[in-house]
C-alpha cells in the first residue's frame, strides 16, 4: 500500500473537502468522545479544521469515512504535518490525545513518572468511565428503559458508582487528577462525566452529590474557555 503523501491522498477528503489543507483535519460530533479532541485542540492552539460526521445521515458508515477509521467511530484525524513531515491519519480519542500532547509538548509531563501516570489516569477513562457511562446511558435514557429486568442497568449503575468513588478518592486535595497540572487526563474524563449528570440524566441514579470532589474538578472544567467552545465542535450543519 502506497503511503499519502498529503492530504489530497486521503479518500475521506473527497466527501469532506479541505477548505484548509494547510491545517490537521478533524473529523467528529460533539458527543464525549468528539469533544476531547476538540478541547485539546482548542486547549493547545493548533489550528485544524473541523468536520462534521453526522450520525443521523450514518456518515461514520460512509465508505469515505471508512477509509479512515475502519472501526467506523468518532473522532478521527489527518495531521498534514506528521512525523518526518508526512501525513498522519489517527482514531481512537486516548491515542490522540496521546498524540497531540507529544507534537506540542502540552498538557503532558516530560517527566517520565508523571508521564506514566497521566496515562495511567486516560486508560481508566477509556477502559473504565466510558465503557460503563455509556452502557449505563442505554439501560437508562435510551431503549434499555423499556426492558422490565433491570439487573443490567443496575449493573452498570453499580460499576459507574464505585469508578466514581476511585476518581473522587483520588481527587481530594488535588487541583487536576494530575495534582496542580492540568492534563489530557482531565480532556478524557470529564465530558464523560458531564454527559452521565447532564445528557445520560443519571445524577440522582449513580447519587452524583455523594462525589464532592469529582463536582468540584467537573465545575472548573467547563469553566475553561477552550472546553466551552470545544464542547460544540464540530457545530451541527
Amino acid at each position: 500500500m502506497t503511503t499519502p503523501a498529503s492530504l489530497a491522498d486521503f479518500p475521506i477528503t473527497q466527501k469532506w473537502p479541505a477548505q484548509h489543507p494547510e491545517r490537521l483535519q478533524l473529523y467528529s460530533l460533539p458527543t464525549p468522545n468528539g469533544v476531547k479532541v476538540s478541547i485539546m485542540l482548542e486547549e493547545i492552539g493548533l489550528p485544524y479544521e473541523p468536520h462534521l460526521v453526522s450520525f443521523g445521515s450514518n456518515d461514520q458508515m460512509s465508505e469515505a469515512f471508512l477509509s479512515l477509521n475502519p472501526n467506523n467511530k468518532i473522532p478521527a484525524i489527518i495531521d498534514p504535518d506528521g512525523p518526518g513531515g508526512k501525513p498522519l491519519a489517527l482514531f481512537e480519542s486516548g491515542a490522540i490525545l496521546f498524540y497531540l500532547a507529544e507534537k506540542t509538548g502540552k498538557l503532558l509531563s516530560a517527566d517520565p513518572a508523571k508521564r506514566y501516570e497521566t496515562l495511567q489516569w486516560v486508560m481508566f477513562q477509556m477502559g473504565g468511565i466510558g465503557p460503563m457511562f455509556g452502557q449505563l446511558g442505554f439501560f437508562h435514557k435510551f431503549a434499555g428503559k423499556e426492558f422490565e429486568d433491570k439487573r443490567p442497568r443496575d449493573r452498570y449503575v453499580a460499576e459507574s458508582k464505585r469508578l466514581l468513588g476511585v476518581l473522587d478518592k483520588h481527587l481530594a486535595g488535588r487541583e487536576w487528577i494530575m495534582g496542580d497540572d492540568y492534563s489530557i487526563a482531565d480532556i478524557a474524563s470529564f465530558p464523560w462525566i458531564r454527559n452521565l449528570i447532564g445528557f445520560y440524566e443519571a445524577r440522582e441514579l449513580v447519587g452524583f452529590d455523594s462525589f464532592p470532589n469529582v463536582a468540584r474538578v467537573l465545575e472548573r472544567f467547563v469553566a475553561r474557555p477552550a472546553v466551552i467552545a470545544g464542547l460544540t465542535i464540530p457545530k451541527a450543519a
